[in-house]
């Protein structure tokens, strides 16, 4: 990279995005003890905030994360296709890779391991299994603790730092953060944000979608 190319960070949601589907709902529908979408609806009518949400529903878990995990390992957690493309192309080009997610550091962690990935960084909730259930906090590039904007705080981060930032992901809580990138790929609810408020961006169905966007993007 020349002293003139700016640094590029391509910042991906996970649940929803490198996964098929969402494997925190997955493991609350199976562990928690009572009714935690009841959380979930206050959370997406904006009547609590994410982290009041997750304190609240990964709270009626009282199991192990070796448990989930084993269940999670047992049900088959599906990654979408062109994952491991887009990281090889991302190192290639000298862009920065990081996920970025409302979801558990524990079972990201645990999911990229299990198929050969161990060298990205991960910023996601830290979880500790206390007797009242279990207990999720998000710290911010700066370790504060957040209950919300936990992803809009690394884009600012990167932003503050002169990164060009790309933006990979699907939900309502992706689409504040990507707001502020320079370019978005987009699925489900964020690409329904971005076509209302004429945001410019790339839909995608699979990670090799991405791949293709990025070989438009210029190179400075």
């Amino acid at each position: 990279m020349s002293s003139t190319e700016r640094k590029t960070v391509v910042q991906c949601d996970f649940d929803n995005t490198i996964a098929e589907y969402d494997v925190s709902f997955l493991l609350l529908d199976t562990f928690a003890e009572e009714d935690w979408r009841q959380y979930l609806e206050e959370y997406r009518e904006r009547r609590i905030l994410v982290g009041e949400f997750s304190t609240k529903s990964f709270g009626m878990i009282k199991t192990d994360e070796r448990t989930m995990l084993d269940f999670l390992f047992q049900y088959g957690v599906k990654i979408r296709a062109g994952f491991k493309e887009l990281l090889d192309y991302c190192q290639r080009r000298g862009f920065e890779f990081v996920i970025v997610s409302n979801g558990l550091n524990f079972y990201i962690e645990a999911i990229l391991s299990d198929i050969g990935v161990n060298n990205i960084e991960v910023f996601a909730g830290e979880t500790e299994l206390r007797r009242q259930g279990l207990e999720v906090r998000y710290k911010g590039p700066d370790g504060s603790h957040l209950q919300d904007n936990f992803k809009k705080a690394y884009v600012e981060s990167f932003l503050s730092r002169g990164y060009r930032l790309v933006y990979i992901g699907d939900g309502t809580s992706d689409c504040s953060p990507a707001s502020h990138a320079h370019h978005i790929f987009a699925r489900d609810d964020l690409l329904a944000y971005c076509q209302e408020k004429k945001l410019n961006c790339t839909p995608f169905d699979d990670l090799n979608d991405v791949i293709k966007g990025l070989e438009l993007l210029p190179q400075r």
